[in-house]
């Protein structure tokens, strides 16, 4: 018999209608109909975990603003794609993506736990990249073509909606690729459904044969609750390095006070502060983004303010380029 766990039930019982949405967060109705149209391009999806840590009858809730759709989502903006990175053409196979020297991405999963608004992917083909277990051997056959390969990253659709057995069943793969010695989770999950960090979850992080690193994926201190601060307790003693990325978002986090509090909060739970990305001009987006001149003035306060562990590279990514850029270096960050 299968056991379902309280993760699983959370993921099934999300919020996907934005009059639910609003009535349990004392919002006005009036936010309905762009809601309704915005939900149609990009569905709404959130935990209700996530719901809980939203200030009620607050419309500029920093955590409501990343995942409440907006008549913004609507507008056809210039210079704003579908696809932004041309990920396109670096998709030789489905499920896998060869943008960098070195390592591999790739999409197990087509879904995440929560969809967020300013999200790169919205409109990335999932249905036809979606490998499926069928589709790994191909995977693995790609890998041990090219030596140079030697991190696997799992990313987007949330690797984490994977149970733990498929995943057991996905590295237990990589037993026969020596080459490989890292394997990298981009995952939003262990922030917006801390549940899923479980004993068996840590279990198979503690038994691979490879370096496991969590790249979790926060924007705001205040998406930091105590099961969040719980998850992490029990990461900490895993043998996963903890890093997170985040996204500089307009309205949401473009203030140095905020950036400040983040990092602090990150570091206070054993996560070190990896990237603050520049948004990706994703269609649909353009609300959201910050111009390279604010971001880089944001930064060089978080810079004179906080120690230097505690302030992530600012970066951003162009189609082509060899590795993300740092701003206002003009380098690679080949990381």
């Amino acid at each position: 018999m299968t056991m379902t766990y309280a993760w699983q039930t959370a993921l099934v019982d999300v919020v996907t209608d934005p009059e639910e949405l609003l009535k349990i967060l004392g919002l006005d109705l009036k936010l309905l109909p762009a809601a309704q149209a915005a939900s149609a391009l990009f569905p709404l999806k959130v935990p209700r975990g996530f719901i809980n840590r939203i200030e009620k009858g607050n419309p500029d809730d920093p955590l409501l603003r990343q995942i409440l759709p907006l008549h913004a989502e609507c507008l056809t903006e210039p210079g704003y794609d579908v696809d932004p990175l041309n990920e396109k053409s670096v998709n030789p196979i489905p499920g896998l993506l060869h943008k960098y020297h070195g390592r591999v991405l790739l999409t197990l999963a087509g879904t995440c736990g929560i969809n967020c608004r300013f999200c790169f992917r919205r409109h990335f083909p999932y249905t036809e990249n979606n490998p499926g277990v069928a589709g790994w051997d191909k995977i693995m056959a790609y890998i041990e073509r090219d030596a140079s390969i030697t991190e696997i990253i799992l990313s987007g659709g949330d690797p984490l909606i994977l149970n733990d057995h498929s995943l057991q069943a996905f590295t237990d793969l990589l037993t026969d690729l020596p080459q490989i010695k890292r394997l990298r989770i981009h995952s939003r999950i262990p922030i917006v459904l801390p549940e899923r960090i479980t004993p068996t979850f840590l279990a198979w992080l503690n038994q691979l044969h490879i370096k496991p690193i969590l790249v979790t994926h926060c924007n705001h201190p205040r998406e930091i609750d105590p099961t969040v601060k719980q998850a992490f307790v029990a990461l900490q003693k895993s043998s996963a390095v903890l890093l997170n990325q985040a996204v500089l978002l307009k309205g949401i986090n473009d203030n140095v006070e905020t950036l400040i509090a983040l990092s602090e909060a990150l570091f206070d739970i054993g996560i070190q502060p990896y990237y603050l990305h520049l948004l990706d001009k994703t269609a649909g987006t353009a609300h959201f983004d910050c111009d390279q001149q604010t971001a880089f003035q944001l930064h060089q306060e978080l810079s004179a303010r906080l120690s230097g562990y505690l302030v992530p590279k600012l970066v951003y990514e162009k189609p082509g380029a060899e590795g993300k850029i740092l701003l206002g270096s003009g380098s690679f960050c080949t990381d």
